[in-house]
């Protein structure tokens, strides 16, 4: 367990943190949520001791050990390679083992009867227990599936650890700590600089994690897959909400009427104090009440209210005409220092197709992006716009092109001059440029701010298809949220390189896959392409070493298909074709039985839920239940839950249809 008590920061008159406790238990998963600038990072650090508290503001239980991935960390060692260097998460056990080895070479050379011998015997008993415990003899594998999760391949592990980049050096860190299986995990955007591959790995090996995790992060759907509660940080306070992101955002919504229906109450409380005060403060026989109704306000817990954020909005200018196709690429390859990186591409991209570009790092999607921006030639082929196309591009570094002597004001209005001052700020205030902040020169900016900057530049562009890459690195949930809309409601053509799965699946319509140096394109959006993808693993899995041993043993194709002994039944008669359809039948049942149960309960569970929800629903509708906060809230929240059931089932349901349709459509070709 870890305790937070009392815990406070000030920063001039700021309070950072206000007296803050929480606590953190073995089995909480928590997200830990809030704007930029509310200290989240800060309390992750202190949670970890790498920022001193006062004694007994933080403390953690003896036996837990702790595992802390920062947003930026120190260079490794020189000399090592990679496989060495994550090797280094088991440096105790490696210790003792070769503590052990020493105690063995010892007792070689002892007398037995030695009081000497009899102490390294014991020694010796008490570091094999260890060890075995430990389960030392499985770091190699453990270390190998952790590597390949993370997207290191074989050739990657003997290179030089230093001799990577930044992201990748991020993902040895990462897989360092997940060897070492910490009591509790701290987690600091550690999606920033992994591939839709990588992340969903790292999701599914965190699910299995036996301890407690805190996690900061922009993408919503990890924290979604992953949290069971959610901390958030907001004026110097931190308040606690039961579930995941998605829950916590439907909650706070029905918190914030409660809280802003109060504040609105006490508001006209102090007001009407205030006016007793103003008409008798001069009347001596009313001097004793106004002094205590001053008092009384004085005491008051005065009840704050969040500024709200939802207000800014934008949306993109209305797109010039053009032509059906928007831009096609025609046999194009490219490659660098003799490496082949996309080789013999075609892609055609039409007017309002918004295209999700994915891959694992180093596939060769930037290079793509940067082809169709005109940025890299192709070696071979061609790439064309469409009639009237006007190309737009943000790439991951267009921040290096900002004039650092411009203000962030002075650099929007060189974008689009006919623009107006408020639409200008409007726009900045979705990333986050508000106030007096749009009077700051570029050259003071952040590298956050400059990124953020160059991104509204960007989207102040006018045109028609929008290349990006990487476009929500640096912007907060509500800004994501924001330009999710805007690229949602855009009536242009997008193609966009990102692994943040809830932003994409908002708007895309297309997804294109770097592979191997080549391009596919998928309809759909990114969760569609892949719940495809694992469903096609999932059936390869299901046709494949499923039938009896002996069947396998005789080298007949497993699938079934080898119930015909290799053929179809129709080629078979008497006696071998009433075994071929008995063993045909066993086989069908025993692979279709449990899936068309499986579908017959979830068809039932879809039913009732969707009942419940519509009798939610009807009451929600009640204007009387609104005068009844408990009451609101309450069946608020039932209805949250069945709803998220059943967004839970429909996708399961229609998986396992699929899957059902596909089984039955081999068995039918098996029979014919």
């Amino acid at each position: 367990m870890l305790q937070i008590n009392n815990l406070s920061l000030q920063f001039g008159n700021k309070h950072l943190f206000k007296e803050l406790s929480v606590r953190l238990n073995r089995a909480d998963r928590v997200g830990l949520v809030g704007v930029n600038g509310t200290g989240k990072s800060t309390l992750l650090k202190m949670m970890v001791g790498d920022i001193e508290t006062d004694f007994g503001v933080i403390s953690r239980s003896k036996q837990a050990t702790i595992g802390y991935l920062p947003q930026e960390i120190d260079p490794f060692p020189p000399g090592r390679t990679l496989y060495q260097e994550a090797r280094t998460a088991f440096e105790h056990l490696l210790f003792l083992q070769d503590e052990l080895q020493r105690i063995n070479h010892s007792l070689s050379h002892e007398d037995p009867k030695s009081s000497l011998f009899a102490d390294l015997l014991e020694q010796q008993g008490e570091l094999q227990q260890q060890l075995d415990a430990s389960d030392i003899f499985h770091i190699d594998a453990r270390i190998e599936k952790v590597l390949t999760g993370l997207g290191f391949s074989k050739a990657d592990q003997e290179k030089d650890c230093n001799d990577f980049s930044g992201g990748w050096q991020m993902r040895l860190m990462l897989a360092k700590l997940l060897l070492t299986c910490p009591s509790f995990l701290f987690l600091d955007e550690p999606t920033n600089h992994l591939d839709i591959e990588s992340l969903t790995w790292l999701e599914s090996f965190l699910q299995n994690h036996n301890g407690a995790l805190v996690i900061i992060s922009h993408d919503r759907t990890f924290l979604d897959n992953l949290t069971n509660l959610t901390w958030e940080l907001s004026l110097g306070k931190l308040t606690v909400y039961k579930g995941n992101y998605t829950s916590y955002v439907e909650e706070k919504a029905i918190r914030q009427q409660v809280n802003l229906a109060s504040y609105n109450n006490q508001q006209a409380k102090i007001e009407q104090t205030m006016r007793f005060v103003t008409r008798f403060r001069a009347k001596s026989t009313k001097s004793k009440q106004v002094q205590s109704r001053l008092k009384l306000l004085g005491k008051m817990d005065r009840i704050e209210i969040e500024d709200s954020e939802t207000a800014i909005s934008f949306r993109f200018p209305p797109s010039a005409p053009s032509g059906r196709l928007a831009i096609l690429v025609d046999g194009v390859s490219k490659s660098f220092d003799g490496r082949t990186i996309i080789q013999n591409i075609h892609i055609e991209i039409n007017r309002g197709d918004k295209v999700a570009i994915i891959g694992v790092n180093g596939a060769g999607k930037s290079t793509l992006v940067k082809l169709l921006a005109g940025i890299h030639k192709p070696d071979e082929g061609e790439i064309r716009l469409g009639h009237n196309v006007k190309l737009s591009y943000f790439g991951q570094h267009q921040a290096k092109d900002l004039d650092p002597q411009y203000t962030v004001l002075q650099t929007m209005e060189m974008v689009d001059a006919d623009k107006t001052v408020t639409g200008i700020r409007s726009l900045l205030g979705a990333f986050l440029f508000r106030g007096d902040e749009v009077d700051k020169k570029v050259m003071v900016l952040s590298g956050g701010e400059k990124s953020r900057l160059a991104l509204a530049k960007m989207i102040a562009s006018p045109a028609n298809l929008l290349v990006m890459d990487e476009p929500t690195n640096h912007l907060d949930m509500m800004s994501q949220d924001i330009l999710q809309t805007a690229m949602a409601q855009y009536d242009g053509s997008i193609l966009v390189v990102s692994h943040n799965r809830f932003f994409l699946d908002a708007f895309v319509n297309k997804v294109l896959e770097i592979k191997d140096g080549q391009a596919t394109m998928y309809d759909g959006n990114l969760t569609y392409y892949l719940d495809k993808v694992k469903q096609e693993a999932m059936s390869a899995a299901t046709l494949a070493g499923n039938l009896p041993r002996e069947k396998q043993t005789q080298g007949e194709a497993e699938s079934p298909q080898a119930a015909a002994d290799g053929g179809s039944i129709s080629r078979l008669s008497g006696k071998e074709a009433r075994q071929a359809k008995a063993r045909l039948r066993e086989e069908r049942n025993r692979k279709l039985g449990p899936l068309k149960k499986a579908i017959g309960e979830m068809e039932k569970e879809i039913a009732e839920l969707e009942t419940q929800k519509s009798t939610l629903e009807a009451a929600l509708m009640d204007p009387e239940l609104y005068q009844d906060q408990n009451a609101f809230a309450e069946k608020s929240i039932l209805h949250k839950k069945t709803t998220d059931r059943l967004e839970r089932l429909y996708p399961k349901w229609e998986s396992a249809q699929e899957e059902l349709e596909q089984l039955e459509g081999v068995f039918e070709d098996s029979d014919a």
